[in-house]
């Protein structure tokens, strides 16, 4: 890792948006510029191009491009996709399951629904970082309306068993919501084998524009809305189309569908020469090499220095980081870390690329 330029180790943050993704955004700031929901030539050129990323953006998760509401972030998804579905359906229960580990947006959001009197499970995980399945079946009561369960851990990369715990949610019919930020484009993700009823993701997690984000619902799913106005995105999200946003997840979307093998590809080799790196100097230890984790975020436990210490020491040859840029504010152990009971917490580093 030496050299004159400085490494990117935190896509896991943010990534660099492609370059065929800002060529395909840049025409609908000025030239196509209309207002998608006008009924003029200008308008229709806006709604040509919404119309186009929402299927290139169905593609990719296999769903219908009905099924797509574009929001302002994955933020904003499972906040729409949580507050809305407790409460368009008050007769299914006021209990949600999720886990200790999710990102913060899912965690406050559950957390202030308990100020509002939802009872909220948050489940425990192994050293893994994985949940056990028996204990949520073992949750779900009568008044379990909502499982939440991330795809791909944002600060470890390790994936949940998504596919066992949307069977789980069908058999007891509760709505399953699945924040996959950190998988799409990364690894494969099916809505329908997988039993997802709604999931969630961002646009600069895989190199497409900050600002743009994806609530899938399936079309049996009632949601309320979050911001209510001139009836966009199926009367869901109020509010004019940022249409070059939009265009830009498309596209990013479609690029990383039809590139996945050789960029996955890619992804794995890169993993393999800085796993080599770290363990054949005796800087650190790989961790969770025993269970499935996502080809682009590696964890690191550092052998002779603190975390912080050791990316300040290496702060002019990489940047990458101790957790979620959510928490980068708070100088303390993320708690991702702190839930898996596993010593040296604060030598932990994650390597994304």
């Amino acid at each position: 890792m030496n050299g004159n330029s400085l490494k990117y180790f935190d896509t896991a943050s943010t990534t660099k948006i492609d370059k065929r993704v800002l060529a395909e955004m840049l025409p609908y700031f000025n030239e196509f510029f209309g207002n998608a929901s006008s009924n003029h030539s200008y308008g229709k050129k806006a709604k040509d191009a919404i119309d186009k990323a929402r299927i290139q953006v169905s593609n990719i998760i296999n769903c219908g491009r009905k099924d797509i509401t574009f929001t302002s972030g994955a933020t904003e998804s499972i906040n729409l996709g949580i507050k809305g579905y407790v409460e368009a359906n008050p007769e299914k229960g006021n209990h949600i399951i999720t886990v200790k580990t999710e990102h913060k947006a899912v965690l406050a959001t559950c957390e202030y629904l308990q100020t509002k009197g939802y009872e909220v499970t948050y489940l425990e995980v192994d050293e893994n970082g994985l949940i056990c399945l028996e204990e949520l079946s073992e949750s779900i009561t009568e008044k379990t309306s909502l499982i939440c369960v991330m795809y791909v851990n944002n600060e470890i990369g390790v994936i949940q068993p998504i596919k066992e715990i949307g069977r789980i949610s069908t058999d007891n019919n509760v709505a399953f919501l699945c924040d996959a930020t950190q998988a799409v484009g990364k690894i494969v993700v099916d809505v329908e084998e997988d039993n997802i009823d709604m999931l969630c993701f961002s646009g600069h997690k895989l190199n497409g524009p900050k600002g743009i984000g994806v609530l899938y619902k399936k079309s049996n799913i009632v949601l309320t809305a979050l911001i209510h106005g001139g009836g966009q995105e199926n009367s869901l999200r109020g509010g004019t189309y940022n249409t070059p946003l939009i265009v830009g997840i498309g596209k990013a979307c479609d690029i990383a569908l039809n590139e996945f093998e050789s960029n996955v590809y890619a992804l794995l080799k890169r993993r393999a020469e800085l796993q080599e790196h770290f363990e054949a100097n005796g800087t650190g230890l790989v961790n969770f090499k025993d269970v499935s984790t996502a080809p682009h975020i590696l964890s690191i436990t550092l052998k002779n220095k603190d975390a912080e210490e050791y990316l300040m020491l290496k702060r002019n040859e990489f940047v990458a980081s101790t957790g979620s840029a959510c928490n980068a504010e708070l100088i303390e152990v993320s708690h991702v870390v702190k839930a898996l009971n596993i010593e040296l917490k604060n030598k932990i580093i994650r390597i994304s690329f």
